[in-house]
C-alpha cells in the first residue's frame, strides 16, 4: 500500500477553505461590539429557515438544547406533560434519549431497519399507548427516515413529530429538506457535521409560529423583553460569531453534500469485499452521507487493518443508550437487530476536502483486506 494518509475528517482544511472570511466577520463583530443575539444570528436565522424550507429559524448554543427546547416548549405550550412518552430509534445518539429524559417525558426505543439502520416505520405503530405525544425520527448518518408513513401515523394519533435532523444538513425527501418535513427539528453545528461551527452550535427550524415565539424566549431566560420572563427559560443563544462563520459556510453545503455524495458513490460501486456489508442507500442523490457506515463482523481487525495502512476511522456508536451505564434501568434490555448494528459498524473517511487519490487508497486498501 502507497504511504499516503487518509484521515477521517481534515477540520482544518475545511474550514482553511474560509480563513479570509472568518476573520473578516471577526473584525466586524470587534468593531460593532455587539457579541449576543445580533445581526449575524438575525441573518443566519432567516438565511437557515430559508434554506430548510421552514418558516423560522431558532438559534441555540448546541444541538442537544435544540431538542430539548422543543419539547420544553411543547410542555409549556400545553401539547405535553412531564411523564408523557416520546418514540425514538433504539440505535441513535445518545442525546436524541437524552433530550427526552431531561424533559421531563419518558423515551419508548423502536427497533430499526437492519438494511438502513432508521427507525421502522413498522415498528413506530404498535409502541404508541394513550401516554404517547410525539415521534422523533432521526436522520441518521445523513439519510432521511421514511416521513411519510412517520407522518400519516402521526395524524393518525394526534402526535407531533419531531426530526432529530443533527446528521441531516441539506437531506432532501420528496424534494422537500430536513428540517421542514415535522412540526419541528433540532440540528447541530458541532464542528464535524456537515454544516460545522467552529465551536458548539445548535438550531431549530419550524413553521409552528406559536411554538417559534416560546422557543425564541425559552432559549433566553424565558424572556421576550428585558427582565420580563414569561417562563423558567434556560441560557442557550447561538452567538454571533457562530452564526456568521454558519452563514458563510452555509453559502457551500450543496456543493459539499455533492462532493460527499460522489465520494459515496464511488465507495458503493468500487468497494468489493465479502466481508463488508455497504450501507443502504433509500435514494443516493438524496443522502448527504455525514457518515459512510460499513458493517463487518471483523471490525476490530478490519479497524486495525485500515489503521496500519494510514487510515483513520470512527465508530458511530459503539454502545446503544440502553447499554450505557447512564440508563442502567435498561440494560438488561433486549434490543437484537440495534445490538447488532453497534457491534458491527465502522464509519469510512468521507468529507468534501478528500482528494481523488485518497478516495482511490481507502477503495484499494479495503479491496484487498
Amino acid at each position: 500500500m502507497n504511504n499516503l494518509s487518509v484521515s477521517f475528517l481534515d477540520l482544518q482544511a475545511i474550514n482553511k477553505r474560509h480563513e479570509q472570511e472568518f476573520q473578516q466577520v471577526l473584525q466586524q463583530m470587534l468593531d460593532k461590539g455587539w457579541y449576543i443575539l445580533g445581526d449575524n444570528l438575525t441573518n443566519f436565522e432567516k438565511e437557515f429557515a430559508a434554506f430548510c424550507g421552514a418558516r423560522h429559524c431558532i438559534g441555540v448554543a448546541n444541538g442537544l438544547d435544540a431538542l430539548i427546547l422543543i419539547l420544553e416548549a411543547y410542555k409549556e405550550l400545553g401539547v405535553m406533560q412531564p411523564g408523557d412518552e416520546v418514540i425514538v430509534p433504539a440505535n441513535t445518539y445518545i442525546a436524541s434519549v437524552i433530550a427526552i429524559s431531561r424533559s421531563g417525558l419518558v423515551p419508548v426505543l423502536v427497533e430499526p431497519q437492519p438494511d438502513t439502520a432508521l427507525i421502522d416505520p413498522l415498528a413506530i405503530e404498535q409502541m404508541i399507548t394513550p401516554r404517547t405525544r410525539a415521534i422523533m425520527p432521526v436522520h441518521l448518518y445523513g439519510q432521511v427516515c421514511e416521513m411519510n408513513t412517520i407522518n400519516d401515523l402521526a395524524k393518525k394519533h394526534s402526535l407531533k413529530v419531531i426530526e432529530d435532523s443533527a446528521q441531516a444538513h441539506g437531506a432532501l425527501y420528496q424534494g422537500k429538506r430536513a428540517g421542514s418535513l415535522g412540526d419541528a427539528a433540532g440540528f447541530s453545528f458541532y464542528p464535524g457535521k456537515n454544516l460545522g461551527a467552529l465551536g458548539d452550535a445548535g438550531a431549530i427550524t419550524t413553521s409552528d409560529d406559536a411554538l417559534a415565539t416560546t422557543l425564541k424566549a425559552l432559549r433566553n431566560y424565558g424572556s421576550h423583553i428585558k427582565y420580563q420572563h414569561l417562563h423558567k427559560g434556560i441560557n442557550s443563544r447561538l452567538d454571533e460569531i457562530q452564526a456568521g462563520f454558519l452563514s458563510i459556510k452555509l453559502r457551500l453545503l450543496d456543493a459539499d453534500n455533492n462532493r460527499r455524495r460522489n465520494i459515496a458513490t464511488q465507495y458503493l460501486q468500487e468497494i468489493r469485499n465479502e466481508k463488508i456489508t455497504l450501507p443502504v442507500a433509500i435514494d443516493p442523490l438524496r443522502h448527504v452521507w455525514h457518515c459512510f457506515t460499513v458493517r463487518t463482523q471483523e471490525r476490530e481487525a478490519f479497524q486495525q487493518y485500515l489503521a496500519a495502512n494510514g487510515i483513520q476511522t470512527v465508530i458511530h456508536y459503539p454502545l446503544p443508550p440502553h447499554q450505557q451505564q447512564a440508563y442502567k434501568e435498561w440494560n438488561e434490555r433486549s434490543l437484537p437487530v440495534t445490538e447488532k448494528i453497534h457491534a458491527e459498524i465502522l464509519s469510512l473517511p468521507i468529507s468534501p476536502v478528500m482528494t481523488d487519490e485518497q478516495v482511490d487508497k481507502v477503495i484499494t486498501t479495503i479491496n484487498a483486506w
